[in-house]
């Protein structure tokens, strides 16, 4: 079993890799966007031609959280340093127990600054609500709930938008991913 971050979500992305080794799909595929470049693209083409790509492991940690922990006045949890910092990815879907979800990653260097954004606006809503600072990372399918890291323990939460957390479903990061099973969509 995986004991860390980085581990935890190397096997999650060879077992997600795996469910496409099989058939005549041989890696997950989306549009192509020529504004929107990634190294995930397995190839090039015309604007919103279909092709091929696959979660790729970034060669440097962005200081994206670096710049945060400044912002926010605190210390980001490594865990969700190391998450965002490891693949460059679109969504990967995944089975925790009976329910699906969504793993967020980010796609380039241009994504960075939307979580960034995005971020900052999650930190501001909590701190209004004097609510523990999360870091959402993930979210359910169908109903949306928010999957985050909360900044003071490391745990992994369940949330709604917007509101106290509903309750804990992990004790780590590295404990939620290593339960994790990835899906087709």
């Amino acid at each position: 079993m995986p004991t860390t971050v980085d581990q935890a979500l190397d096997r999650l992305v060879t077992d997600f890799l795996a469910l496409y080794a099989t058939d005549d799909t041989p890696m997950p595929s989306t549009q192509y966007d020529t504004d929107w470049p990634s190294d995930c693209y397995q190839a090039t083409a015309e604007e919103g031609i279909t092709v091929p790509w696959q979660p790729i492991k970034q060669k440097l940690q962005h200081p994206l959280f670096e710049g945060l922990e400044s912002a926010l006045e605190t210390p980001v949890h490594a865990d969700i340093k190391n998450y965002y910092g490891r693949y460059w990815s679109d969504p990967i879907p995944a089975r925790f127990r009976d329910d699906e979800l969504s793993l967020l990653f980010i796609w380039n260097d241009k994504d960075y600054e939307r979580l960034r954004a995005n971020i900052i606006g999650h930190a501001l809503n909590k701190k209004k609500t004097k609510q523990p600072l999360t870091f959402f990372f993930g979210c359910t399918e169908p109903d949306e709930l928010i999957l985050s890291l909360e900044n003071s323990s490391g745990k992994i939460l369940l949330e709604k938008p917007g509101r106290p957390p509903l309750r804990e479903i992990a004790p780590s990061m590295t404990d939620f991913l290593n339960q994790l099973t990835p899906i087709k969509r």
